[in-house]
């Protein structure tokens, strides 16, 4: 088995890898683990030789296929405890990600398993991330469409929180965007960089244009 170590590097290479096959520099690695660069280093050349990634010295790392299959394995356990701990254990959102990143290393697969049942086997976590499973491995980095890029006085659910610090979370909170949210944008004010909404829910709500490409949406249909 893995150790924590190696799971989160392997997260993290994941997480900033997006298409699959992509370099991720040792740098960045470092930098999203909270470690010197060297300390980095050191670890991706062991992880290489373990067959979990490719090493390259001037262009960084990338997960080979075992090493992707265990990143997986990896943030579906983290996703579907933040899920657990959400949905049963009624913690807040803005919470649960350092519990989530303990209890990742210690679950087992049977108990994870068990988790899944009881959730209703969820295919997003509360932020609107996708749940990898066995049958659908899924992995999706930024790109969607956003409360900046969508079409105008149309309706609109928000789906995914792409910033998901403590303190965006609660933002996200007090404005009534957390994922299922309906909402309508009906002004963007590109001078003064606002985006005014109207919320189904009811009431309006503005937030900058920072804010609002960090909040996916999806077309109602």
């Amino acid at each position: 088995m893995a150790s924590s170590t190696i799971e989160n590097y392997l997260k993290a290479i994941l997480l900033r890898s997006g298409e699959p096959g992509s370099m991720v520099p040792t740098g960045t690695i470092a930098s999203a683990l909270g470690v010197v660069p060297g300390t980095s280093t050191t670890m991706v050349k062991s992880m290489a030789k373990q067959g979990l990634v490719e090493y390259h010295a001037r262009t960084g790392v990338r997960l080979t296929a075992k090493g992707r299959t265990l990143a997986l394995a990896v943030l579906r356990k983290h996703r579907l405890i933040e899920s657990f701990l959400v949905q049963v254990l009624k913690m807040d959102w803005a919470e649960v990600h350092d519990e989530a990143e303990a209890l990742e290393h210690a679950i087992s697969d049977r108990v994870l398993e068990r988790l899944d049942e009881l959730l209703g086997h969820p295919i997003v976590d509360p932020h609107g991330d996708p749940i990898p499973n066995i049958k659908q491995p899924r992995f999706e980095t930024k790109g969607g469409v956003t409360l900046v890029t969508c079409a105008p006085a149309k309706s609109w659910r928000v789906v995914r929180i792409l910033d998901q610090t403590p303190r965006f979370l609660e933002f996200v909170q007090q404005t009534g965007l957390k994922p299922g949210a309906r909402v309508r944008v009906m002004k963007r004010d590109r001078t003064s960089g606002v985006v005014h909404c109207d919320l189904r829910a009811g009431g309006t709500t503005a937030l900058g244009f920072a804010e609002a490409s960090k909040i996916e949406v999806a077309e109602v249909g």
